[in-house]
C-alpha cells in the first residue's frame, strides 16, 4: 500500500473531534491518505456533520434498527464496501465488534483509547486514573483484536496527572494527546511503515517490545 492510495473510513459515535484531527492532518499535507467515508451508528452524531463540510460522504447504520449484532454489521459491512477503503479507523466507535467482522478486517483495523492500556480498559477511564492515584494517564492506539481494547499497541501518548486534577481537566488533556497520536500512526500506516504480523506489531519492519511512546515536553495547557 503506497501512501498515494491509502482509503481511510472512519467510524464514529459522537462529535468527531479525532476525525476532525485526522482531516486537519491531511489538509495540512501530514497524513497522506483520504478519507472517502464516515460511518456513524447514531442518526444525531455530530460527526457526520463535520465530515460532511469537508466534503466526505457519510452514512449512518443505526445499531438500534437491528435485531441484534450480527445483523448490525452485515449492513456496515454493506456499507463500508460502497467505498472500500484499505484502512478502517474507530474514532470514538462506541460499539463492540464481533470476532468475525474483526478477523475480517485484520491488520487494518485501529482504534484509539483514553488511557495507556492495559491500565483503564472500557469507560470511564479517567474517573477510574483518577481513583487509583496514578500519575501518569493517556491515550493509546493498537490494532483491532477481538478482546475489547486489547489489541496489540502501537503507540501511547503519556499525559501527567497532576495535583488536584478533576475528571474534565485530565479529559480535555488526554484529548489534545489523541489529535496528536492518532494522525501521527496513521500517517506511519499510510507510508507503509506499520504492520500486523499474527500478533505482532512492525513498525519499519522491526518487531515492536514496547509501544512508542509519545509525551509533551513540558506540563503545561498548550
Amino acid at each position: 500500500m503506497t501512501a498515494a492510495t491509502l482509503r481511510v473510513a472512519v467510524l464514529i459515535s459522537g462529535r468527531g473531534s479525532n476525525l476532525k484531527a485526522i482531516l486537519d492532518a491531511i489538509a495540512a499535507g501530514q497524513l497522506p491518505a483520504r478519507v472517502v467515508q464516515v460511518i456513524s451508528n447514531r442518526p444525531g452524531a455530530a460527526g457526520l456533520q463535520l465530515a460532511a463540510a469537508a466534503g466526505v460522504p457519510t452514512a449512518v447504520v443505526d445499531h438500534k434498527r437491528f435485531a441484534d449484532r450480527a445483523a448490525f454489521e452485515r449492513a456496515l459491512e454493506a456499507q463500508l464496501a460502497a467505498e472500500a477503503a484499505d484502512l478502517l479507523v474507530l474514532a470514538g466507535f462506541m460499539r463492540v465488534l464481533t470476532a468475525d467482522f474483526v478477523a475480517r478486517h485484520r491488520g487494518r483495523l485501529l482504534n484509539i483509547h483514553p488511557s495507556l492500556l492495559p491500565a483503564f480498559a472500557g469507560l470511564d477511564t479517567h474517573a477510574r486514573a483518577l481513583a487509583a492515584g496514578v500519575s501518569e494517564h493517556g491515550a493509546s492506539v493498537h490494532f483491532v483484536t477481538a478482546a475489547v481494547d486489547g489489541g496489540p499497541l502501537i503507540a501511547q501518548f503519556r499525559v501527567p496527572v497532576r495535583p488536584g486534577d478533576t475528571e474534565d481537566g485530565l479529559a480535555a488533556r488526554v484529548l489534545r494527546a489523541e489529535h496528536r497520536l492518532y494522525p501521527q500512526v496513521l500517517a506511519w500506516y499510510a507510508a507503509g511503515r506499520l504492520a500486523l504480523r499474527a500478533d505482532t506489531v512492525l513498525l519499519d519492519g522491526l518487531a515492536l517490545a514496547a509501544p512508542v511512546q509519545f509525551a509533551d515536553t513540558e506540563d503545561d495547557d498548550a
